[in-house]
């Protein structure tokens, strides 16, 4: 399987999605997926960062609970059962997790030393634990859920940070949002962009809110942040 590769983790070994640029060595991104794991839509922005010129790793982050979810956002049946899973999920554990993968990741010959960290959801909020609590060489977080529950631990956050926020998201309200501003402002290497208009998950490909426009305006936000922080 030359696109999956096991972390060893303190916790034991989990899976991961790999793929690979044409040009190696070269600096890697770790993807972290929402609720409903290393699915189509994660597989396809780790080959995405990959044509970008970066290895992409995405981890199973349920392998505790269940290893090897792969579920589809378009099913009621998927949606409660990523859900679920969402609900029971230790966050303490899934950071280490995180950052047992970025030190993986670093040490593979073809990667130059240097990772990212982005996530989306539950995968933005362990992207901005694992920066802060581990450190990384840069974190990307699209629209992670519960992050204004931990601002406490901005204070430890030295990592260079962009975060994007969906004006109307239905999961992070707008009190929510500026508390999140109001405590990423007086990080010199933290950027945080608002969407107008755009609901949660607007950049997941072909999600129900998914919009071109902001899709592509994140996303190249995402990889000029990448590599400039990276090369």
């Amino acid at each position: 399987m030359k696109d999956r590769i096991t972390i060893e983790g303190r916790d034991g070994a989990f899976g991961a999605y790999i793929a690979r640029p044409k040009t190696l060595p070269a600096p890697a991104v770790v993807v972290l997926h929402e609720v409903f794991g290393v699915n189509a839509d994660i597989r396809k922005t780790c080959d995405e960062l990959a044509e970008q010129g970066f290895i992409a790793v995405a981890p199973d982050l349920f392998w505790r609970q269940e290893p090897g979810v792969d579920l589809s956002f378009t099913s009621e049946p998927d949606w409660q059962h990523g859900l679920r899973l969402y609900q029971a999920y230790d966050r303490d554990r899934g950071a280490r997790d995180v950052k047992d993968t970025t030190n993986a990741v670093a040490k593979l010959s073809e990667c130059t030393g240097k990772v990212a960290v982005l996530g989306y959801c539950l995968g933005g909020l362990l992207t901005f634990l694992t920066a802060a609590r581990y450190g990384v060489d840069a974190a990307v977080v699209y629209h992670g859920g519960d992050t204004e529950k931990y601002l406490g631990e901005v204070d430890r956050l030295d990592a260079p940070l962009l975060m994007h926020l969906a004006e109307e998201d239905e999961f992070i309200s707008k009190s929510a949002q500026a508390k999140i501003k109001t405590a990423l402002a007086s990080k010199p290497n933290a950027a945080v962009y608002t969407y107008p208009g755009q609901h949660h998950a607007f950049a997941r490909h072909s999600g129900t809110h998914y919009n071109a426009a902001a899709a592509a305006l994140a996303n190249g936000r995402t990889s000029e942040f990448l590599r400039q922080q990276l090369r």
